[in-house]
């Protein structure tokens, strides 16, 4: 690997790996875009929420996790799932309730699964998953199996009860479990500093529970990668959880049909320019990677989003006669008493 550069973290990251995680980013992106663009074609049902701009947080936690770790998502999830392994193909299909979907077309946008991954799904209801993250790590406390269980969700989610209670079991339990808020700012159209009394509201919230918090940059892999890689060390080590705020910014509104027009003008340019795909490529010129080799990969994964868009489109729709299949654990829908 070639010889990198200190990320500010005591990690050095080489042109290598970074390359690796700037490709990691850009095939999320465009998998986002395709899906935005499908959804005003008609293409995708229902509501779609993108975390175009948000990539850096799953791909850099993703790049400190291990293969059988556990992971949980919230209804903006696409690129958390991406980044434990699915295919953009797979998610674009599932989006077009196509039989070859990553949820056989029975999940949709909210509700993106891959748990042969450790994906363990994407939740549509605000903080439901935090306490079902430290069930996981529960299980896998009593396994002595060393897996994290990591439950990323937005800063609106500190406002829900759920929030507080999967911390303060955690703590109690000193379960191996990762927090990660995603701030972007806002819970759906109001800025979470009006509502909250705290300007860090998962991180100045930790030490209520006695947890060790750390504020991140959400917009840089590495500064990610990092402090998750500390926190996973932490929680592997049996001295518990780890209250994560990365600070970033979604390049959409809340949803399909939000324009977003209440956030300043100001404030959108200032985030814009600083978006983790440049900071990535700012960092790798530094590294002295040459510009055709960013340029390669822009284009191995339009190659890659143009495919998956294809092949998506060209799948078959979902079989009547599985509707009623996966319901319960052995597959099928029988009720049990």
């Amino acid at each position: 690997m070639t010889a990198g550069a200190d990320t500010g973290a005591g990690v050095a990251t080489g042109a290598d790996e970074l390359l690796g995680l700037y490709e990691q980013m850009a095939v999320i992106r465009g998998t986002e875009k395709a899906a935005h663009d499908l959804f005003l074609a008609g293409l995708v049902k229902g509501t779609t929420h993108l975390a175009a701009g948000q990539e850096a947080v799953a791909v850099g936690a993703s790049a400190a996790l291990r293969p059988d770790d556990y992971v949980f998502a919230t209804y903006r999830g696409h690129h958390h799932a991406m980044a434990r392994g699915a295919s953009p193909e797979e998610c674009l299909a599932e989006l077009m309730s196509k039989a070859t979907g990553l949820c056989k077309a029975k999940g949709g946008s909210m509700h993106l699964t891959k748990a042969s991954a450790g994906m363990l799904g994407s939740y549509a209801i605000v903080g439901a998953h935090l306490p079902m993250a430290a069930g996981a790590a529960w299980s896998a406390k009593l396994r002595g199996s060393g897996q994290v269980a990591v439950a990323f969700f937005g800063d609106g989610a500190t406002n829900i009860g759920a929030f507080h209670e999967a911390l303060n079991l955690a703590s109690v339990w000193a379960l191996p479990v990762l927090f990660i808020c995603e701030n972007n700012l806002y819970m759906e159209y109001t800025p979470i500093g009006d509502v909250t009394p705290v300007p860090n509201p998962a991180a100045d919230r930790a030490v209520a529970y006695r947890l060790p918090a750390e504020i991140v940059d959400g917009n840089d892999v590495t500064a990610v990668r990092d402090a998750v890689a500390r926190a996973a060390q932490r929680a592997r080590s049996g001295n518990g959880p780890t209250v994560i705020e990365a600070k970033t910014y979604r390049h959409f509104g809340h949803s399909r049909t939000d324009p977003a027009s209440y956030r300043p003008s100001a404030e959108v340019e200032q985030w814009l320019s600083r978006d983790p795909l440049d900071l990535a490529k700012a960092r790798l010129e530094a590294l002295g990677v040459a510009a055709d080799s960013v340029a390669a990969v822009d284009n191995r994964v339009a190659g890659i989003v143009k495919d998956a868009v294809a092949a998506a489109k060209a799948a078959p729709g979902p079989d009547p006669a599985d509707a009623m299949t996966d319901v319960w654990a052995d597959g099928g829908s029988a009720w049990r008493t």
